[in-house]
């Protein structure tokens, strides 16, 4: 072959590659990336915006309403691979044999700021009662119950284990289990006829967040007070499919964005996944961070794939 028709040949070699989209490494068995949800609203709409994300990426989300156990056993089996809802330290009790063994890894943190533990109305706290062993005193008034949520939440598991402690002065008291809304429901009722009542609560939470709530001191090494979250995903995923790992290790909410996402579900029943498309729409430049690093699944531009798809 004369130089000239080697050169020509190599013109036309590296057009056809010019032409041909570079892939990014991410298996097609990659493509549909399975969440576990707990039904909390937080992990509802942090989950409903990496769908949105992943979406636009050109992957297929598959979410599947799991308890916190059954979501880390799961992640154990390979039939989850993703969790944002890993609240620390509360839920040190259910995570650590599974990191232990390694058969789950935190990822990276998602949420700072948070917090977490057993609160009453402001005027339960100016009649005296602003630590966790004051609750005892007026069983009583508390009609000897003490609020949670879903059956398997850590939340419930800590306040079990602080009824069955002697020096928390909490002989005979019941924990009520309920969703996340019934707590609310028996919350903002006893408040409306000032009765008292303590119950689970959170930040992020846009209703908690209206509430004139106190949070008890003396929660001790429970793992109740700040909190810091995380996301999870089973062992080897990042491995297994880096481009989307990225996107998961990328991933950073704050307590102002999911509170106002929040906002929405809890108070009009609005699909967690269309409000978090909404407010992503209203506020692109959340996103730019999460894609550093991260292509589109058939290895495009991430950042005009999501833009793309946002003002759609």
């Amino acid at each position: 072959m004369s130089s000239k028709s080697r050169t020509i040949a190599a013109l036309l070699a590296l057009s056809t590659c010019l032409a041909t989209p570079a892939f990014a490494s991410d298996a097609e068995s990659c493509k549909t990336v399975r969440f576990a949800d707990v039904g909390w609203t937080d992990i509802q709409v942090t989950t409903g915006a990496t769908s949105v994300v992943l979406e636009a990426l050109g992957y297929s989300p598959q979410v599947s309403t799991l308890s916190v156990p059954v979501t880390y056993a799961s992640m154990k089996n390979k039939d989850i691979d993703a969790f944002l809802g890993n609240w620390m330290p509360s839920m040190t009790a259910d995570v650590k044999a599974y990191f232990d063994e390694k058969s789950v890894e935190q990822l990276a943190v998602n949420l700072e700021g948070a917090g977490y533990g057993l609160v009453v109305p402001q005027y339960v706290a100016d009649a005296g009662v602003k630590s966790l062993t004051d609750i005892g005193a007026h069983k009583d008034k508390f009609n000897g119950k003490i609020y949670g949520i879903e059956a398997g939440n850590d939340g419930n598991r800590i306040i079990s284990e602080m009824i069955a402690k002697p020096e928390n002065k909490l002989e005979g008291f019941e924990l009520v289990e309920s969703s996340e809304a019934g707590m609310l429901t028996e919350a903002e009722k006893a408040m409306k006829d000032n009765q008292w009542i303590v119950f689970l609560g959170w930040t992020p939470h846009p209703i908690m967040g209206e509430m004139k709530i106190h949070y008890l001191d003396g929660m001790g090494d429970s793992g109740f007070g700040s909190a810091t979250v995380y996301t999870n995903v089973r062992a080897g995923y990042t491995a297994d499919c880096p481009n989307a790992g990225k996107l998961l290790s990328n991933l950073k909410f704050t307590l102002e964005m999911e509170g106002a996402m929040m906002d929405p579900v809890l108070k009009d029943g609005a699909d967690p996944k269309e409000v978090a498309k909404t407010w992503l729409k209203a506020h692109p430049d959340a996103v730019k961070p999460w894609l550093d690093g991260v292509t589109t699944f058939d290895g495009g531009d991430a950042a005009a794939a999501v833009d793309a798809a946002l003002k759609g």
